[in-house]
């Protein structure tokens, strides 16, 4: 009894931390729609409120959630990782990471949210699709930290194919294709993924495993579109985008109906979501692990948590945050002056990925990668700027409906450059991150502004809102390798004996 009351003081202890981590990634978003909602942009009593409910379950959702995945998803993942590289048999390696990353990336929340709003494609068809992605790359990714094949040769010819296989299908998938590679490494997959990522490399004894242990998210990325891409030369799209119906609620009691009508229909959702990887889990443990029932108890309530957090988070945001963004956008673009989206949304990309809690994971990484050279300041400010500037670009695409094929294919293209001259380490995090900067808030918030200001635009939504998360993803290949650059300037000109940290000159790699 006094084992539990420990551990329940710890897990409200842990689960603070986790709340006040989501609170500062609502919290400028929150901050922002009421000054434009009290200002240029009014909209309905219901729409505001249902959008402040929604917060407040964005807020516990998360918190929930994240604590489930760090309790749950990362030691399942470990165990997985190391367990079926210990086997010493290819095709376990194979079909489990196939496996699991099917498994996982059907619960991931911003892919749900995605889906819900693609138009003319079930949610069934386009989750099923990016799954498959994720878990064909998962194999490839996890065969690379085992056979030491290089990030960089493969990123050059999967992008190529990437960008071939663009110039043949339609438009109109373009942009959903590469939202679907930012949305999918989310905070479900990037924590379950990197683990047993650390699992696989843990049996490798040369020095080098470690450094390749990065690398998984970015090639899970590139799996969802190229997964896409070939949904849309065999799949007919059919069906038209359905605007976000506008929250109707003549009182309080009524507010509370639309909300309580989500909540089991987003919890049967969850269910079905997380049950193949429950019961994954529990044929490992018949089978193999044979955990005791104290570490089993800690798993199973990890993912009680998950599921929990998980109906919150999609409640909030189907019923309280999609209707409010789109709303908001509907309102800005109506005004003469709807140049205003512009500016608006970089300062909604500066203060989003400021307040993403992994973004200060990242920095701290980074910082200690080069033993202070790169503060994470610098990173945190790079960072800032970078997203801020794509999302400024993503709104000028939906005024003006250029394709976003004229930034993706020099950015990338870029990145990939960049690559062949930075040290290896921050190509690496750099691709991984594309996933931390687009967090929940741009599925959630920033892409049906977007579409909201699209339709009253009279714009096409599938080519000209869709690809906001693809902009955002992208700006951390450009602007990590940057400061890797910056790192390695900084190398050459100080003295040998002090440019690198000890045990990191493979890390290094000029």
């Amino acid at each position: 009894m006094a084992h539990w009351r420990r551990r329940l003081g710890q897990n409200r202890t842990v689960l603070g931390e986790k709340v006040r981590e989501a609170v500062a990634s609502v919290a400028p978003i929150t901050g922002i729609v009421l000054v434009l909602c009290f200002s240029m942009a009014p909209v309905p009593n219901e729409v505001l409120l249902a959008f402040l409910i929604g917060a407040v379950l964005l807020v516990v959702g998360m918190g929930l959630f994240t604590l489930g995945a760090e309790t749950a998803m990362t030691p399942i993942g470990q165990r997985v990782g190391a367990h079926m590289t210990r086997s010493r048999k290819l095709w376990v390696v194979v079909s489990v990471s196939f496996l699991i990353g099917v498994i996982i990336t059907v619960s991931e929340p911003d892919l749900q949210v995605l889906a819900e709003q693609v138009p003319g494609i079930p949610n069934a068809v386009l989750v099923g699709a990016v799954a498959v992605g994720v878990g064909t790359f998962l194999v490839v990714a996890l065969l690379r930290i085992l056979f030491s094949v290089p990030l960089g040769w493969l990123l050059v010819v999967f992008y190529a194919v990437v960008f071939t296989l663009a110039s043949l299908v339609p438009g109109d998938f373009l942009a959903i294709a590469f939202d679907s590679g930012g949305v999918t490494t989310g905070p479900m997959t990037v924590p379950f993924i990197m683990a047993l990522g650390v699992g696989v490399a843990s049996i490798r004894s040369d020095k080098n495993a470690a450094q390749d242990s990065f690398g998984l998210v970015a090639l899970c990325s590139v799996g969802p579109i190229l997964a896409v891409l070939v949904l849309a030369l065999v799949y007919p799209a059919n069906g038209a985008y359905v605007p976000a119906a506008v929250p109707e609620a003549a009182d309080s009691r009524a507010l509370w109906q639309l909300f309580s009508a989500g909540l089991p229909e987003y919890a049967g959702e969850v269910t079905v979501c997380l049950a193949p990887i429950a019961a994954f889990f529990t044929v490992f443990q018949v089978v193999s692990w044979r955990l005791s029932r104290k570490k089993v108890l800690k798993i199973l309530v990890g993912l009680l948590y998950t599921g929990v957090g998980l109906t919150l988070f999609l409640t909030g945001v189907n019923v309280g945050f999609l209707p409010a963004g789109a709303y908001l956008g509907r309102q800005i673009a109506g005004l003469s002056g709807n140049w205003l989206l512009v500016p608006i949304g970089m300062l909604m990309g500066w203060f989003i990925v400021q307040a993403e809690p992994a973004v200060h994971v990242l920095n701290v990484q980074v910082e200690e990668i080069t033993a202070g050279a790169i503060p994470g300041k610098a990173m945190s400010t790079s960072l800032s700027v970078g997203v801020a500037v794509s999302i400024g670009l993503a709104m000028l695409r939906v005024l003006t409906g250029i394709s976003i094929m004229w930034f993706l294919i020099p950015g990338y293209l870029a990145a990939i450059g960049l690559s062949f001259f930075v040290p290896k380490m921050f190509t690496a995090i750099a691709f991984d991150s594309g996933g931390v900067a687009s967090g929940p808030m741009t599925a959630t918030f920033l892409l049906p502004f977007a579409m909201g200001a699209c339709e009253a635009l009279g714009g096409s939504i599938v080519t000209d809102a869709f690809g906001v998360v693809a902009m955002v993803a992208m700006t951390p290949l450009l602007t990590i390798q940057a400061l890797g650059l910056l790192y390695q300037q900084k190398l050459k000109k100080a003295p040998a004996e002090t440019a690198a940290p000890d045990g990191d000159e493979e890390i290094i790699e000029l």
